[in-house]
């Protein structure tokens, strides 16, 4: 082993073992599974008359985040809605049930592929975050994976990394893993046809990818969100730009028909909300359809692309949007973290060298945990396993109840928790410090009480802590004055953050009043702003903890960036960690914060 990685290794298992000595572990909600239940098709097919057409299938998955074993909490579960309008939750995910899905889906069909809609890696659980989300990719290549387009989260670790994934290759700082075994990278094409260098507007990677299978021509173009360098750390894309997604597939599907591709799909990591969170809702019967961004990009885009894949906001739909033409064209969500994947069948002409747009159907299908594992995958995971063990068995802490977070509520407890741990740190650097932000979009799943192993209820293990806030962001701090405060706090429903609030979780003793009754900047009642029972002093100079991400002015929060006095400090997940042990016991386990300190009027 290179001596470099021994050294890099060392520091982790040395970090990672200090600490508490027994444990319990963590695990999945204990939920009924529900029987396997037909799959409603929200958007039916007309047939098609005669002999010039063959049957083609595309199956489609998007934000995976490295969720090769089964995901715990609410990530590891679909909503199934029944016909009397009554839901329940479905048990769903891992890589090993994925792969089997999959593999059934695609038996008796001779013309199928594979693809992705972005963040395959990035914010991923232990055993794939801890080696660079390589055995992710190894997991897409055993599963079969054709294409994938690119999303956020393939920038977490900037645009090199992104290219080592492609190309394989020993990581530049932990080398390889293990002696004689090298990362081969992906076997499938990333694509980001709107990523380019600013300086020659070449794309990053390849823009597109034509499959050809038994005499069938299919165009795959990919993009990610243009707003992408506004929520990943600067550094890791300097240099690059993202481009309006419909301007750039427009211009490749003309490429692509000049190229006598006439059929194209377009991978786009960017979504919508449906009006329902079960996976079989028929997203056209009830008239609300699709809201979101991908709603006005959908209707932008070439009417000669006959489906949109997407993602981003990890909801799942199958809806109609219609083209520039006025024609309806499917645009499918298969939710997150493997848990559903999206079967598309359609009639390709032969003579037309298109899609029969008609023919087009689309089911989100549950990835159920009562079929076999892969037993390929099974073996991957256990590879992986064995090298991650070290680290991610160690307890780290104890809790009392579920402790959630909710990106559809304004506050959650998880986000006090993770606030509260991020100041404790804070003033163990700087005991001027007074308050911490922290952006919910870096708490990427719950602590969960029940078990998960043998380990026993209520345990916090590193590896789901590593889950949690999987970013390897530090804690730092800076000054700000009254006034920026009160500017970032109107930034969370303002500017970038307008039509998508993010809502900034607070530490204890910070508190103010959200009306969602008002719009944009003036949801923030400014004379509701407290601080330790004080109110806000515009003119006073604050110090302040946040994430290197807000730090930066990531996730549309600029007035971060304009601190004085920065200090960068610890690693996040220590911090958490730190607060953890310190806060919490077997015999006295932490509960879940009330989640009260932003009074919210609806």
């Amino acid at each position: 082993m290179p001596a470099r990685r021994t050294r890099r290794l060392s520091r982790r298992l040395a970090v990672a073992t200090a600490g508490l000595a027994t444990a319990v572990a963590l695990g999945a909600a204990a939920i009924p599974a529900a029987q396997a239940a037909p799959e409603a098709t929200p958007a039916s097919a007309a047939p098609v008359k005669g002999g010039r057409t063959v049957d083609l299938q595309v199956l489609a998955i998007n934000d995976f985040h490295g969720a090769l074993e089964t995901p715990a909490g609410s990530g590891g579960q679909v909503v199934h809605e029944h016909k009397d309008g009554t839901t329940e939750r479905i048990d769903a995910g891992g890589v090993e049930y994925l792969a089997t899905a999959l593999r059934q889906a695609r038996q008796g069909t001779s013309r199928s592929v594979t693809v992705a809609a972005g963040d395959m890696v990035g914010a991923s659980p232990l055993l794939s975050g801890l080696f660079h989300d390589e055995p992710t990719i190894e997991a897409l290549n055993t599963l079969g994976m054709d294409v994938v387009g690119v999303g956020n989260h393939e920038f977490d670790e900037g645009a090199k990394e992104l290219l080592r994934k492609q190309r394989g290759g020993c990581h530049p700082e932990d080398g390889c893993y293990v002696d004689g075994r090298t990362f081969e990278g992906a076997d499938f094409p990333i694509l980001a046809a709107n990523v380019v260098h600013e300086q020659t507007r070449k794309p990053l990677l390849a823009p597109y990818t034509i499959k050809k299978m038994k005499g069938v021509k299919v165009g795959f173009i990919g993009v990610t969100l243009e707003g992408t360098a506004n929520i990943v750390a600067p550094g890791g894309v300097k240099g690059l730009k993202f481009l309006d997604e419909s301007k750039t597939i427009n211009k490749y599907t003309k490429e692509l028909k000049r190229k006598g591709v006439n059929a194209v799909i377009a991978l786009i990591h960017e979504g919508g909300y449906p009006a329902s969170q079960a996976y079989n809702h028929d997203c056209d019967a009830d008239g609300a359809g699709l809201s979101g961004p991908i709603v006005d990009i959908a209707r932008k885009t070439d009417a000669g692309v006959d489906a949109l894949i997407t993602g981003h906001t990890h909801q799942p739909y199958v809806c109609t949007i219609p083209d520039p033409k006025g024609n309806d064209r499917l645009v499918t969500s298969a939710a997150s973290n493997g848990r559903l994947f999206t079967e598309l069948n359609m009639a390709y002409d032969r003579k037309s060298k298109d899609v029969v747009r008609t023919s087009v159907e689309g089911t989100n299908r549950v990835v159920h945990r009562e079929q076999n594992k892969a037993a390929d995958l099974t073996d991957l995971i256990g590879y992986w396993d064995k090298l991650a063990a070290p680290v991610a068995k160690r307890p780290i802490g104890w809790i009392a109840e579920d402790i959630t977070t909710d990106r559809t509520a304004p506050e959650s407890p998880l986000g006090d928790v993770i606030a509260d741990a991020q100041l404790a740190h804070a003033k163990g650097e700087d005991d001027r410090a007074e308050l911490a932000l922290m952006n919910p979009g870096g708490i990427r799943t719950d602590l969960v009480h029940a078990a998960s192993g043998n380990e026993g209820d209520g345990v916090v293990t590193y590896a789901e802590g590593f889950s949690v806030q999987p970013f390897s962001n530090t804690v730092n701090l800076a000054d700000l004055t009254g006034a920026q405060l009160l500017q970032i706090l109107r930034e969370q429903v303002s500017g970038a953050n307008a039509d998508a609030p993010k809502v900034l979780q607070v530490s204890a003793g910070f508190s103010y009043t959200l009306d969602l009754t008002q719009s944009g900047a003036d949801r923030i009642v400014a004379d509701s702003i407290e601080l330790n029972g004080e109110p806000l002093d515009l003119s006073r100079t604050y110090r302040v903890a946040m994430n290197s991400f807000l730090a930066g002015g990531g996730d549309g929060f600029p007035t971060f960036a304009e601190g004085k006095n920065p200090h960068v400090g610890g690693n996040d997940l220590a911090a958490l960690e730190e607060y953890l042990t310190a806060n919490s016991s077997a015999q006295s386990p932490l509960k879940a914060p009330a989640a009260d300190r932003i009074t919210v009027i609806r």
